[in-house]
């Protein structure tokens, strides 16, 4: 083999001893921050707010038709809320008693 020949070998294998110590004190680095790392699957992670919650019970592992319910009852509070302040606040109280049935269908002789 020429000295041409070896040269050029020579620069595409590097020597051992030049970078093996810093290889392995990186790889080091690495195998510790793996170690930390916890096993197993991870933690189910508990909602803190009331919507996350609302989420987590109705629309989680066991969804149910409950908040079709909610927005139901959501929307006729907020339409009798709004009945009430544009309508119904005008008229008086006493309008507002139950009227009985024999108030109403009440036999009365006929008046002299």
């Amino acid at each position: 083999m020429s000295f041409i020949t070896r040269r050029a070998l020579s620069t595409l294998i590097p020597p051992k001893g030049i970078g093996a110590a810093q290889d392995a004190a990186r790889m080091a680095r690495i195998v510790s921050f793996y170690e930390k790392l916890p096993r197993g699957p991870a933690q189910e992670v508990k909602p803190k707010g009331i919507f996350s919650r609302y989420q987590a019970r109705y629309f989680g592992k066991n969804p149910s038709a409950t908040p079709i319910i909610h927005v139901i009852i959501f929307v006729l509070g907020i339409g009798y809320a709004q009945n009430y302040y544009f309508h119904l606040r005008k008229i008086p109280q006493y309008a507002m008693l139950p009227i009985h049935y024999a108030d109403i269908f009440s036999f009365r002789p006929p008046q002299k």
